[in-house]
């Protein structure tokens, strides 16, 4: 009988689980791959609504999270606690995502083991070590830790080369995103929130929880939402409020109670992504979400300095605007006046065609076969 290797995919956050889920799923068809699915848990709720949308029950659950953690909490967790389940899954390969202190965290622990790792989205750079922080680090030390690097663009492979990774290890894939949007669009969800559904007009979407925009650039965005409500007469504005108890805080205390202001909790991932398609305006300094409206087509200011997707903004509905209140006043007005765009072409993402699963499978798969 043939060994059956072992895959190993640790992911703690919702933007990872999204992110990993259709490569989960690749995996979990093959019948050579013995696919393992450990969660740290690094968000919890947030975390367990995308594996129920995705239908992934994990192998092992860390359960780290704790009440106002922070990164140095959350590596500390991590390298307690995931050594016994490398010891006992002894994977071919581990697998993380992204930029998150799961992932830097997880693939340090599996080279402590020897352990070969792969890691996906690799390669996205800003060059401020701070911004955002501690992502921006996160994924520069990993480089250094990883055996496999899943590149989602052109720009990606030449950052990693450029750093002296060698391009035998480098593999330009496309981003998972992409392929979890195509089948997330094709199913529909009314939202839990019931202010949510039948919603008439224009309607804007809202978030914002980057460590480097926790305070003043956030009170000035709580202020200028009720600005926007007020001089626009069919305007609602839905502000997806970050469980980080300081952005709480914060909307709750500047934001007047305005029944074209919405504030909810983090959605459900199917009920976001079509408020997102039904959007006449988006207002985000997310890192995801800029690649997902290069899917969606929805207008979209990004609420940040500088980012680590400047393919997103090739896309000319999408604007790095920063958070000065004259800039954004003025860039949503002129959004706002042109009306929704038409939905797009979803094959026609700078970040891929929606099989970049399937490409990172196959390439592990010859990986394995010269093992």
């Amino acid at each position: 009988m043939n060994r059956r290797h072992k895959i190993l995919v640790v992911f703690g956050t919702r933007p990872e689980a999204i992110k990993l889920a259709p490569v989960v799923d690749e995996l979990k068809k093959d019948s050579s791959l013995d696919t393992i699915v450990c969660v740290t848990a690094q968000h919890r709720e947030m975390l367990d609504q995308v594996l129920d949308v995705f239908s992934i029950v994990p192998d092992y659950n860390l359960d780290i999270m704790v009440e106002d953690q922070t990164p140095l909490d959350v590596t500390v967790s991590v390298c307690d606690k995931l050594p016994q389940v490398l010891n006992d899954v002894r994977p071919a390969w581990t697998i993380v995502q992204g930029d998150t202190t799961t992932a830097f965290v997880s693939a340090l622990v599996a080279f402590h083991h020897r352990l070969p790792v792969a890691h996906v989205e690799a390669g996205l750079r800003t060059g401020n070590p701070y911004e955002p922080f501690p992502e921006e680090m996160n994924r520069k030390l990993l480089a250094d830790v990883a055996d496999l690097h899943f590149a989602p663009t052109q720009q990606s492979v030449h950052n990693l080369l450029h750093e002296g990774v060698r391009e035998t290890e480098v593999c330009l894939v496309g981003n998972t995103i992409v392929d979890a949007l195509i089948k997330v669009i094709q199913r529909r969800q009314a939202p839990a929130d019931k202010r949510l559904i039948d919603l008439e007009g224009t309607m804007v979407l809202v978030t914002m929880h980057r460590r480097e925009n926790l305070g003043e650039p956030l009170r000035r965005v709580c202020k200028l939402m009720s600005e926007l409500a007020d001089s626009h007469d069919d305007i609602t504005i839905i502000f997806q409020v970050h469980r980080n108890p300081v952005v709480t805080k914060c909307v709750n205390e500047i934001i007047p109670k305005n029944p074209r202001i919405i504030l909810t909790e983090p959605l459900d991932y199917v009920s976001f992504v079509h408020l997102m398609r039904r959007a006449s305006l988006i207002m985000t300094d997310s890192g995801g979400i800029q690649e997902e409206v290069t899917v969606i087509g929805t207008p979209t200011l990004v609420m940040r300095n500088i980012t680590e997707r400047p393919e997103a903004l090739e896309c000319d509905w999408i604007k790095l605007v920063g958070t000065s209140r004259e800039r954004l006043l003025n860039e949503s007005n002129l959004i706002l006046a042109r009306g929704k765009r038409p939905f797009i072409d979803m094959t026609s993402s700078p970040f891929g065609d929606g099989h970049a699963s399937q490409r990172i499978v196959r390439i592990l798969k010859d990986k394995l076969l010269l093992t």
